[in-house]
């Protein structure tokens, strides 16, 4: 059984009368690159304020790495790197006083590993951090949150407002280290995510949707396209797996989120009869994900 380096049980996080989290269940496993990811104002923020205890829940429990994250403090976040979108600098400070002011407060520290860093990302040392651009900054910020080889690296939005470069320097940066880390990075971004990360959750007005390994979520789904020598008369009755069925003349469409090869084929014959052509597309997780938020819209 998999160990988890994150877990929550039935989260939940109100303001006066607006819920951000709604009994969020969210489980990510030791040595996963998870991407939380949904629309601004989905809750992802909250969740992850709550997971390093900046604030606490209305209720519900959250443990973080083992540990209860109400009792987060001090040097356990020795073992955490975290990086938020919002995140406060000394502006005031050069590069490398930067560095130097942090190190007492990690004991594994790694000196070789942040001047590789430095170099890595093109770092300015005797620059101070409010000169720099926005994509500089941040990148002294994962440098700092890299250099004591924490165990847990949770980014908040890193990527927003990022010129491409910078997001590609910043990726390659945390793959480099994801073999000795777990990593939680919420995003809005799909596509940007989609490109290297092993587990998704979608959470979405505070509710977690979906979650699982990327290989198993993007393989379910698949655009169908079926032709006919003639309209088919659509079915009153379709599986639920398919999802915003829709024809024109002799063409119909759907999208399958449990595609089978065999089943899928079968199910089509019977409910719809012999198709002249059809076609299976994969989709991006952009597409899935807007298909299961139209999908939870429709009327019951």
């Amino acid at each position: 059984m998999t160990n988890s380096a994150i877990r929550t049980e039935n989260l939940v996080k109100t303001y006066r009368n607006v819920s951000a989290l709604r009994g969020l269940n969210l489980n990510v496993p030791e040595g996963a690159v998870y991407a939380l990811v949904g629309p601004n104002g989905a809750g992802k923020t909250t969740a992850i304020k709550i997971l390093m205890n900046i604030f606490g829940a209305t209720h519900g429990h959250a443990e973080v790495l083992g540990v209860d994250s109400t009792r987060l403090r001090g040097r356990m976040f020795s073992s955490i790197g975290y990086v938020s979108e919002n995140q406060e600098s000394l502006d005031w400070m050069r590069v490398d006083a930067f560095f130097c002011f942090l190190r007492p407060f990690y004991p594994t520290w790694d000196r070789d590993l942040e001047n590789e860093l430095v170099r890595q990302f093109d770092l300015p040392p005797d620059r101070r951090l409010g000169e720099l651009s926005r994509g500089v900054r941040m990148k002294a910020a994962l440098a700092s949150s890299l250099a004591y080889h924490p165990k847990l690296i949770v980014l908040d939005e890193p990527f927003t407002g990022l010129d491409p470069l910078v997001r590609d320097e910043l990726i390659q940066g945390l793959l480099d280290r994801a073999e000795e880390s777990t990593i939680l990075i919420s995003s809005h971004d799909l596509a940007e995510v989609e490109t290297f990360v092993s587990h998704v959750g979608y959470l979405e007005l505070g509710e977690l949707r979906c979650s699982e390994e990327l290989s198993s979520l993007t393989g379910r789904f698949r655009e169908v396209e079926l032709t006919f020598a003639m309209p088919p008369a659509l079915p009153s009755v379709v599986p639920k797996s398919w999802l915003q069925i829709s024809s024109s003349a002799a063409v119909v469409r759907f999208i399958e989120s449990h595609f089978d090869p065999e089943k899928t084929d079968e199910q089509i014959r019977t409910l719809l009869g012999t198709a002249q052509n059809v076609t299976f597309t994969p989709m991006s997780l952009r597409s899935i994900f807007l298909a299961m938020a139209k999908t939870a819209r429709e009327p019951a």
